[in-house]
């Protein structure tokens, strides 16, 4: 369904050039959920957006359902993009419309009628249980309804794909759970191939097939999810090992030169 072969997407600053993807080959099957987990800096978001050419790479190709993106001019782009659906991670929802309005959206933008736009609006909150929210805006809505209008978004122009950028980090946990279950029942339904870009690995443990570890704009370790359950399992690599650890370890011992004299002398008269 994706094949990402060789991406490089490098961008221009003030102290030269910075490789946020570097060489980066991946392919995800259809109907699966790809997990993508780093660091801040890794380049997962980067990477997630060349999927729909939000970020267009400097190098390599970009086939989505056996059409290299890469290779179409912008009205066919904007044709191939209604199967690709994304959710970000601060909802991005307009304030003065409705969400029956901001479900619609995107379809206004495709050209699709008044009444159709209505249908496929009202499928689509349907789906994540907000269909008694449409006359409803945003501010009157939940962390977690808003993260659901956008998924139904994302939904209302029927995509094969669906790209999501940290669609949690914006929640409480208790949230998380539930975004995450309406994600996993709509590729469970409708079959949907999900990619998920996160930093957090409990969220690639309840909803991933597979993990794509990244690293310095490169995949340096991918691993099938039921991995975790082979007791004897230890990634290969550094950050592998370290991502699927939920523990924090702090090393509580003092440590030479982290608190000046004065200021140590200072917190014992508090």
């Amino acid at each position: 369904m994706i094949d990402i072969q060789n991406v490089s997407s490098v961008f221009d600053t003030p102290d030269g050039q910075l490789t946020a993807v570097d060489d980066v080959s991946l392919h995800v099957p259809e109907g699966s959920i790809q997990g993508i987990i780093g660091f801040s800096g890794a380049g997962k978001s980067t990477l997630l957006r060349t999927m729909n050419l939000l970020e267009r790479p400097r190098s390599g190709r970009v086939i989505i359902d056996g059409t290299d993106l890469l290779g179409l001019d912008v009205h066919q782009l904007r044709t191939a993009r209604h199967g690709i659906g994304m959710v970000f991670q601060h909802f991005n929802l307009l304030n003065n419309l409705t969400v029956q309005k901001n479900v619609e959206l995107s379809l206004k933008f495709a050209g699709v009628g008044r009444t159709e736009r209505r249908r496929a609006a009202a499928e689509a909150l349907d789906i994540v249980d907000l269909a008694d929210k449409a006359g409803s805006y945003p501010a009157q809505l939940s962390g977690g309804q808003k993260q659901r209008v956008g998924i139904a978004r994302a939904l209302a122009t029927q995509p094969r794909v669906l790209l999501c950028d940290e669609p949690t980090s914006a929640v409480d946990p208790r949230t998380t759970a539930s975004v995450l279950q309406y994600l996993s029942d709509v590729n469970a339904r409708l079959g949907i191939t999900l990619v998920i870009v996160t930093h957090e690995m409990n969220v690639i443990k309840a909803i991933a097939d597979n993990v794509a570890v990244m690293e310095d704009g490169r995949v340096v370790e991918r691993f099938d999810l039921t991995a975790l359950q082979n007791p004897g399992f230890v990634p290969a690599t550094p950050i592998g090992r370290y991502l699927i650890t939920d523990d924090i370890e702090l090393d509580r011992r003092p440590r030479a030169n982290t608190v000046a004299p004065a200021d140590a002398a200072r917190y014992s008269r508090v």
